[in-house]
């Protein structure tokens, strides 16, 4: 739905089974200065991820997106009803049971055939998508585009514009990325001077997220600190349970599914019952709701400052002439599910944590 609908409520890549999130996440509304309005123009052309200039001709009417990211931007860009076609991990998304499911049985495939008999007029690719598929699709005839892996918020916020230009919904791309970016910048304001905890995000098998991925952005503009990051592990990879001991983590954040291994009991997270459980739909996803576990987490770990930060303040003219409302309303909601990591170097992870990957993209 389009941001500007979403005042009632209120944020790297595999594919696995999805699975029933038990926890709760913060949904926070977006009520403030408006988003100047942009119109989209075609055609338009963009170079994506294979370097192939991908023109697109007409403002699509029919999509399919091959990501649940793709697809999560499109609802929140308020492109939902353009979308014909989605992958099987997309499903948690309102509405996108009535959509065709163009995923294979493989972890990250799709059948071209079945795109092909959508007819679309664009199909969005997320960076795992094996250009050989990409090259299948376009033999046929079709518009695709391939977008690049996202490793920052910065990388999220043009992806969400980019696909805001090729789907023809820039208005509400712009919309959504000046809420985003508002969400963002009111964490960063509550939990700057605050002392960081330690933290340790834990995606099953050993595995953790290091320096240079997405999860570690999230948590250190959450105000946390990376443990991971801090004893020089990059990307995913895996950190033996003695690291874990001696970098005795305050908090211990895991993806919903995924349980605290035994060996970590010895850690102040778990003897002080310090746990997070983030919806993976939203945590690993280079997408909108990305907000949403940032948003959480800073209000878990600087309850104080985050609250202090959304004090809803009101200001009202003499005249009245020039009305500035700053109202941020949050409120708990039921979480859905979700996974970590933007990067194809993630396919060789085990089976655990490849898995809870593959929510991701």
């Amino acid at each position: 739905m389009r941001r500007a609908t979403f005042l009632a409520t209120i944020l790297l890549v595999a594919v696995v089974a999805p699975v029933t999130s038990a926890g709760a996440v913060e949904d926070v509304s977006k009520n403030g200065p408006s988003a100047v309005q942009q119109t989209c123009s075609f055609p338009v052309t963009e170079t994506d991820a294979t370097g192939t200039e991908v023109t697109v001709e007409g403002e699509p009417q029919r999509i399919v997106t091959l990501s649940p990211s793709a697809a999560q931007t499109m609802w929140e860009i308020g492109g939902k009803s353009k979308v014909v076609g989605v992958t099987k991990y997309a499903t948690y998304l309102d509405g996108a049971e009535a959509k065709t499911n163009v995923s294979g049985s493989g972890m990250t495939t799709v059948v071209a055939e079945k795109v092909v008999s959508l007819k679309p007029d664009l199909v969005l690719a997320p960076n795992v998508v094996p250009d050989q598929t990409v090259k299948q699709l376009r033999s046929a005839g079709l518009t695709v585009y391939k977008f690049e892996e996202a490793k920052s918020l910065d990388d999220v916020y043009a992806k969400t514009n980019l696909t805001g230009r090729l789907t023809g919904e820039c208005g509400g791309a712009s919309e959504t990325v000046a809420w985003m970016k508002d969400r963002v910048s009111t964490v960063r304001e509550a939990v700057k001077g605050e002392d960081n905890p330690r933290v340790l995000y834990t995606m099953g098998g050993g595995y953790t997220a290091g320096e240079g991925t997405f999860i570690n952005e999230i948590i250190e503009t959450a105000g946390g600190e990376n443990v991971a990051a801090e004893a020089g592990i990059q990307g995913y990879k895996k950190i033996s349970n003695e690291v874990v001991v001696e970098r005795d983590p305050q908090w211990i954040i895991t993806p919903t599914g995924i349980e605290i291994p035994d060996a970590y009991g010895s850690t102040a997270a778990v003897k002080n019952n310090q746990t997070v459980t983030l919806d993976t739909n939203y945590v690993n996803q280079p997408a909108p709701r990305v907000v949403y576990p940032i948003t959480k987490l800073a209000k878990t770990f600087h309850p104080e400052a985050y609250q202090q930060a959304n004090v809803t303040t009101t200001t009202t003219s003499s005249t009245g002439s020039d009305e500035t409302n700053t109202t941020d309303t949050t409120t708990a909601t039921t979480e859905s599910t979700g996974q970590p990591g933007f990067g194809p170097g993630v396919a060789a992870v085990a089976a655990a944590a490849v898995a809870l990957l593959a929510r991701r993209e």
